[in-house]
């Protein structure tokens, strides 16, 4: 399945690398049903995500009934990207 949004970035202190898009909820909705086919244990998905000129593969996390999408080093870097901007995503779910 692929989605396109855009969401914010926030910082969580969780696994690094900390920050982090949250899926909007009708996304988290679309990928909640098919989630358990996704997953590689532990709740987490592999993904394939690509904003502006970077793609990146990584694995989102549950987190309060959605999913928390990691922005790695990498794209902060690339996209010039921090807390507080606004990401257009493009992700490819179970990728």
């Amino acid at each position: 399945m692929e989605f396109d949004f855009t969401g914010e970035i926030i910082e969580w202190r969780g696994p690094a690398p900390y920050l982090f898009v949250p899926l909007p909820v009708e996304v988290a909705d679309d990928i909640r049903g098919i989630a358990a086919d996704l997953s590689c244990g532990w709740g987490v998905i592999p993904d394939t995500a690509h904003t502006g000129a970077t793609t990146w593969t990584t694995s989102r996390f549950a987190k309060d009934g959605g999913y928390l999408l990691p922005v790695k080093v990498l794209v902060q870097r690339a996209e010039e990207v921090g807390i507080g901007d606004l990401l257009d995503v493009h992700l490819v779910a179970g990728a």
